[in-house]
């Protein structure tokens, strides 16, 4: 079985490494050779990326791993599953890669995607939750249920701007413009954009600290993708966006430009923003998730735990690199034991996988805990 890992960009090294070091028998394809070997250092088997060569190069059973843009996956998982390899990816599941469920469970391979930090460890924790709150004695179908999930990335020392880049800010500055849609005091919440939806979260750190968070996509498919029953009293669902207390102050005249900014003037304000607000060399940054789940009965709260999450870089490198590319490395291991099923499929959801999975989490992260916030 050989690991083709597509992609060397900055969240992809600590996961590309893990495996290197654990001498997997592995091959790096990238658009730059050069860069790649950098990387992957002088040993390692490094190609020019090319879609052709790469599924010419694959054999039943081997694994693809696309840390490439997201637009690359189908095409990728596409010809591994022809190929009967596996395929793994940390990004959400498009509905193009959705509709090779059945391509991939004909072929017995396993095609497994948002398996990163957020998608992936966010994920993890909603599973734990859940089933922690179905065994408790606690749960009822009866209960009014509050499920919250925030994920950011945001500068270990904090700057007048409240925020870093450590790519380009386009990307962000073009997700302002997204539209997302979650549940709010039981119905359904559209918000054009993240400003119009703003609202505030105190996280149960070691010291407490106080968030501005915002929702972001369709929140409301993960409801079933989290066991949440069709008959539940459920009054909130969101999964969204975490950043700084003060981040809205700062951005608001941001906000007011992206809204009519055309793309020459976005893509000017990004190069700015690159220049006054891009981390240093060697500067840490810092990840910081939450994710709780609060059952309510007769007014009063029945159950409420939040698992939450503090990393932040260090000499080895960034937080965000570390938290999304080991979860994909960890991925790869399980679908090279075989204890993937076959299919499309997000991180596992099974018990066993739950815990092991959190367990590297917490070798990743400088704190990790599952506060009972009733105790």
């Amino acid at each position: 079985m050989t690991i083709h890992w597509c992609g060397t960009g900055l969240s992809a090294v600590p996961g590309l490494k893990r495996l290197l070091d654990a001498g997997r028998d592995l091959v790096v394809w990238n658009r730059t050779v050069e860069t790649a070997r950098a990387v992957a250092g002088p040993d390692a088997d490094v190609r020019a990326f090319d879609l052709d060569a790469l599924a010419a190069a694959l054999q039943a059973g081997d694994v693809v791993v696309s840390m490439l843009p997201a637009a690359m996956h189908v095409a990728l998982a596409t010809r591994a599953i022809d190929a009967g390899a596996h395929f793994v990816s940390s990004s959400y599941i498009a509905p193009e890669m959705r509709a090779l469920d059945d391509a991939a469970h004909e072929a017995g391979v396993s095609v497994v995607n948002e398996i990163g930090l957020d998608p992936g460890i966010d994920h993890l924790f909603a599973h734990d939750l859940m089933a922690d709150y179905r065994a408790s004695d606690a749960f009822d179908p009866a209960n009014q249920l509050h499920f919250l999930s925030y994920c950011g990335g945001i500068p270990k020392v904090p700057n007048p701007f409240r925020y870093k880049f450590s790519w380009s800010p386009l990307g962000v500055l073009t997700a302002l413009r997204s539209p997302s849609r979650s549940l709010r005091n039981g119905d359904v919440f559209d918000a054009a954009r993240p400003w119009e939806a703003l609202s505030r979260y105190d996280a149960p750190l070691p010291q407490p600290e106080t968030f501005e968070v915002y929702p972001n996509r369709d929140s409301l498919p993960f409801m079933a993708e989290y066991g949440f029953d069709p008959a539940w009293d459920v009054r909130d669902f969101v999964r969204g966006t975490l950043r700084l207390d003060g981040w809205a102050s700062a951005w608001g005249e941001v906000f007011e430009r992206v809204e009519t900014a055309d793309d020459a003037t976005l893509r000017d304000m990004a190069r700015a923003f690159w220049r006054d607000n891009a981390y240093d060399a060697g500067e840490p940054d810092r990840v910081v998730m939450v994710v709780d789940l609060r059952a309510a009965r007769d007014g009063a709260d029945v159950y409420h735990k939040t698992w939450v999450m503090d990393a932040w870089g260090d000499a080895d490198g960034t937080a965000m690199a570390r938290l999304v590319s080991n979860p994909v490395a960890r991925a790869v291991e399980a679908v090279a034991a075989g204890d993937m099923p076959s299919g499309v499929q997000a991180a596992p959801s099974r018990p066993d996988q739950v815990a092991a999975f959190i367990d590297e989490v917490r070798s990743l992260a400088q704190h990790v805990e599952r506060v009972d916030r009733l105790s």
